[in-house]
């Protein structure tokens, strides 16, 4: 008797805990969203709406963000001079900052590349420039292989281009595959753990550079304390560690231009496992290395926009038509996501 009532204060207790937990999460969550607004709009395509900001007018080019990131990560980039010579789209992936992923889909490299395709589309883009930063690098070369008709060019910086045997640390934490348990802990502990662990796990991702003081606002990393973007990074670091044997295969199929931007020093993606082995894997791509980090367009903003400027200048330009080319519904991002 003894041992049963001790066995059920444990569970309530347990269960206090958790609720504990989960109201700190839903407040920290919208203190999040409070300081980090979305920025664009909406569109609703196929079950998923993705948020996306559209400025400035000519050639389009396109921004990808990586594992865990959203579009602000490219906010240190000089993105008002590039607007006004090219059309500049930046997008948040799918699960990722405000945009939603259907619930049948599980973060694969092939519909994550599928949606910017869409979206590629919905915007009537003609064959634009794709800049992709680390996860943001596999799914530009996806969508490549997958839909070389809507690509004109691959801009890369810092990719994911092959098979990982070992997880970064800052991200192991992500390697959850009981989804129960997944979700469970992105309501529970991921909050507070992120937060108690965060500045060292920024300093790993950013280093040997140093991360900016205010890039948990202006570069939006403020928006991973929430429960849905938790869920989204451990679907994606999954799904790269099973799509990315497939894709490495495929590189010799690339049919258009592909440059990549590579720091020595990167402590995320090793440049000689994922940027020397490129060039061998296909005549088309051409590799820069510097001095650096992983975090180049933020650590570097200004050296990375003159690499993916004199990129623009060599790409034929194309121009976007007036009219979408798929029926989408189109939403302010002040609305109700």
């Amino acid at each position: 008797m003894f041992i049963a009532y001790l066995l059920g204060c444990l569970v309530i207790a347990l269960a206090a805990i958790g609720f504990v937990l989960m109201r700190f999460t839903r407040r920290i969550a919208r203190r999040a969203e409070a300081a980090v607004p979305p920025d664009g709009q909406y569109l609703d395509i196929d079950g998923e709406r993705l948020h996306y900001v559209d400025f400035g007018h000519g050639p389009a080019i396109v921004f990808i963000h990586g594992l865990c990131g959203q579009l602000r990560n490219f906010a240190y980039l000089p993105l008002a001079a590039l607007a006004r010579t090219h059309r500049v789209v930046l997008v948040d992936r799918p699960g990722s900052g405000y945009s939603t992923r259907a619930a049948q889909r599980d973060g694969t490299l092939a519909s994550q590349a599928d949606a910017v395709a869409r979206l590629i589309d919905a915007l009537a883009l003609e064959r634009p420039l794709l800049v992709g930063h680390s996860l943001g690098g596999a799914i530009a070369l996806t969508l490549a292989l997958d839909h070389p008709q809507r690509v004109g060019a691959l801009a890369l910086i810092a990719p994911l281009t092959q098979p990982a045997s070992d997880v970064p640390a800052p991200f192991r934490s992500l390697t959850i595959r009981s989804d129960r348990w997944r979700r469970w802990i992105a309501r529970t502990l991921a909050v507070p753990v992120g937060m108690m662990t965060g500045r060292k796990a920024l300093a790993y991702v950013f280093g040997p550079e140093n991360a900016p003081k205010d890039f948990l606002i202006r570069g939006g990393a403020v928006l991973g304390f929430r429960p849905g973007n938790f869920e989204a990074g451990c679907a994606d670091i999954l799904a790269a560690e099973r799509d990315m044997p497939g894709l490495a295969a495929r590189y010799a199929a690339l049919s258009v231009p592909v440059d990549i931007l590579y720091g020595r020093e990167d402590r995320i993606l090793d440049y000689r496992v994922h940027g020397q082995s490129m060039p061998a894997a296909s005549d088309r791509v051409h590799l820069t290395v510097v001095d650096g980090g992983h975090m180049l367009p933020v650590t570097q903003p200004e050296a990375t926009m003159q690499w993916l400027r004199d990129i623009a200048a060599r790409t034929p330009p194309q121009y976007g038509g007036s009219q979408p080319a798929m029926t989408v519904s189109t939403h302010a991002a002040n609305d109700t996501a």
